[in-house]
């Protein structure tokens, strides 16, 4: 009965105020049945807009400012502000050329001078000289094993807005001794080794330029030619051409890269020439060309990121003479993949990577003779068919400082090089046909490898790297992966102790190498297989910087003075100590 009256009440003193007082509203009776629940309805935007329906819009008034300025009286003067000081530390000046000096034991000379002149502000001119040598004496060694290399550079460069370009001609001469005997396997008389003059010289000459241009499709060219020779008559030609460009569909950047490798090399004989008859010839050429093109795109999205390619490469062998016999040429297609993908798992923390990636390698003399510079010049040389190279892996920064980098790969390779010491013919004509010299052979070989890296900055004086790799291989024709160590190991350290001082390590480890030994002095007997003892090398260096100019330097390498063998009957120098100066200057 209460709700009753309360329910009225309101009722009636709402609608008293919401009509006009003349108005007779009535009286109702309301029965409530059940408590009030009240609710809320959805509400709803009005779409349309209101129109006003006022008798009159009032309208802005105009008000109108104005300022009355007077002179105010002061006696007060700000005193001038001065900057607080900041000491600064004094750059050092950069010397855009040097000369350094170094002379060692084992009459060991190390000399560079490297120079460079601003023609103007948009083109430069330099050069640069490099001398090394040493007068050897390596211990149980019956042959002369002193070596030397020389090499001059001169370069030139222009860059102006979108254009970039650079051209360097270099010329290089190097020296070296076929000193590595097999005295392990046969006995050498004073008069045999008096006759072997192991002394051979292998001369490069390269012309190259690039040409780079932004803000187009076209990026940039490379264009190389290298001139091969040594002193046993043997020549090779190389021209490259790497062209690159950017081609935008829509949203889409594809980039093109071609390459253009045409290789001619000519050796006068063959290694088992034992009697050569008059009149026929012995010589060996062969003429490769390699014309390949892979476009790709990338994708990006968040963490993602994705580069999809693929090559596509046409080989000839316009050439092949073996023993003056030509046998007929030949050409084939390939195509390979070219897909790489990274993904950050946890930011920087760690970046998962994976890809697949192939190619045909262009093999060349000079490529061989820069890994190993006791080879005999009787080389066959055929390009390695790399099918495939699968590989994953993470890396990121564990740290601030630390960072790491592991992979796993299986890679398959058609014709890859491998590096075998020539046998001991039964009547050498040459200074190489002692057991002395290598030669390179191929083989389709299946590479199982695991790579771990690890580089720390524990401070801004002190980084340390290390890593690792292990191969395991498997050849089809072969009977070892000669010269392949199966573990390599690395670890090196650079410190800077004050502004004065700073030094630094290299400490290697090369794990056990297969070669074999072949004795044609009477009859072909099978090859014995040699084993190559592993090695750790320790490499160091220390240097004093007297001034912004002047700087002192001393070097040691192989310090734990191991007498190991880099190729097989090739031991290498013991302790190595240079001493030296580096001074720097301008013009």
């Amino acid at each position: 009965m209460k709700n009753k009256i309360i329910i009225i009440l309101l009722i009636t003193f709402h609608f008293s105020f919401a009509q006009k007082k003349d108005e007779n509203i009535g009286t109702e009776v309301v029965n409530v049945v059940k408590p009030y629940s009240p609710t809320i309805s959805d509400a709803f935007k009005v779409k349309e807009t209101p129109s006003l329906d006022d008798n009159e819009t009032s309208k802005k008034e105009e008000i109108k400012y104005q300022i009355f300025s007077f002179p105010v009286a002061s006696t007060f003067t700000p005193s001038k502000g001065k900057a607080a000081g900041v000491d600064k530390a004094k750059q050092e000046k950069l010397y855009p050329n040097y000369a350094t000096l170094g002379l060692g034991n084992y009459g060991t000379v190390n000399g560079e001078l490297f120079v460079t002149h601003e023609l103007d502000k948009y083109q430069y001119v330099g050069g640069m000289f490099r001398h090394q040598s040493s007068q050897g004496g390596i211990k149980g060694v019956l042959l002369d094993d002193k070596f030397g290399e020389t090499s001059g550079n001169a370069m030139y460069g222009y860059s102006r807005k979108d254009i970039n370009f650079k051209a360097d001609l270099g010329v290089k001469n190097e020296v070296y001794n076929w000193y590595g005997l097999p005295l392990e396997n046969l006995n050498f008389s004073n008069i045999q080794v008096d006759t072997i003059h192991g002394k051979h010289s292998y001369t490069t000459i390269k012309l190259g330029s690039e040409l780079a241009v932004s803000g187009s499709f076209f990026k940039k060219a490379n264009l190389n030619f290298i001139a091969f020779s040594d002193n046993y008559g043997s020549k090779e030609n190389r021209f490259i051409i790497k062209p690159a460009f950017n081609f935008d569909f829509g949203d889409t950047s594809v980039k093109t890269k071609f390459n253009l490798d045409y290789l001619n090399t000519t050796f006068d004989t063959y290694y088992l020439k034992q009697y050569p008859v008059a009149g026929v010839p012995t010589n060996i050429q062969n003429s490769n060309l390699i014309f390949s093109v892979n476009p790709s795109f990338q994708i990006l999205k968040d963490d993602l990121s994705v580069e999809l390619g693929a090559e596509v490469t046409y080989f000839s062998k316009m050439k092949d003479v073996y023993a003056g016999v030509k046998n007929d040429s030949d050409s084939d297609f390939f195509i390979y993949p070219k897909v790489k993908a990274s993904y950050k798992v946890v930011g920087d923390i760690m970046i998962a990577f994976a890809g697949a990636e192939g190619g045909l390698k262009q093999n060349s003399y000079a490529d061989f003779a820069g890994e190993n510079k006791f080879l005999s010049p009787t080389l066959l040389i055929t390009p390695t068919d790399c099918q495939y190279d699968i590989y994953a892996g993470l890396k990121g920064k564990l740290a601030s400082a630390l960072a790491y980098n592991i992979r796993a790969s299986y890679n398959s390779s058609q014709n890859k090089a491998l590096f075998k010491t020539n046998p001991y013919l039964s009547s050498p004509s040459e200074n190489y046909s002692y057991g002395n010299s290598f030669d390179v052979v191929y083989d389709n070989i299946k590479t199982i490898s695991f790579f771990g890296e690890l580089k720390a900055d524990v401070n801004k004086n002190v980084t340390l790297g290390l890593n690792a790799e292990v191969n395991d291989y498997t050849t089809d024709i072969q009977e070892e992966a000669w010269n392949l160590p199966a573990l390599k190991v690395t670890f090196t350290t650079d410190f800077s102790i004050g502004k004065k001082w700073y030094a630094g390590t290299k400490l290697y480890f090369v794990g056990e190498r297969k070669d074999a030994f072949t004795n044609f002095q009477l009859f072909p007997n099978p090859d014995t297989v040699e084993t190559l003892d592993s090695y750790f090398d320790i490499n160091a260096h220390i240097g004093y910087k007297h001034n912004e100019r002047l700087t002192f330097f001393l070097k040691g390498n192989n310090l734990a003075n191991q007498n190991y063998n880099r190729w097989l009957n090739y031991p290498v120098q013991g302790a190595q100590v240079i001493g030296g100066a580096c001074y720097k200057f301008d013009f």
